[in-house]
């Protein structure tokens, strides 16, 4: 492809803008944590779910802490069971007591 001057070297092109377009695009601020005030103070229900994710993880690593052990399931049933029975008794023998029999 030639020129209208008829030169076969030069080539025709458009003037392209070397600028690209990302540069030009304002960035937009960070958008601040949900989880946090402008100030940086936690909510209440960032705080409240942070406390409860521990403490749920601190009754699973006991659970998980007992397993392996003589620690299972039944024995910790009986050993409530057990208790509760113990209450129970000494209760019956409180009122016995209270009533003078």
């Amino acid at each position: 492809m030639s020129t209208p001057d008829g030169d076969p070297n030069v080539v025709e092109g458009e003037i392209v803008d070397d600028t690209p377009t990302a540069a030009l695009a304002i960035p937009s601020p960070p958008l601040p944590d949900p989880d946090y005030s402008e100030g940086g103070v936690p909510s209440f229900d960032f705080v409240r779910d942070k406390i409860e994710n521990r403490y749920t993880m601190s009754l699973g690593s006991v659970d998980v802490a007992g397993l392996g052990t003589d620690n299972t399931a039944e024995t910790l049933d009986k050993q409530i069971a057990d208790r509760d029975q113990a209450a129970k008794d000494r209760l019956a023998e409180i009122r016995r007591s209270m009533r003078g029999e």
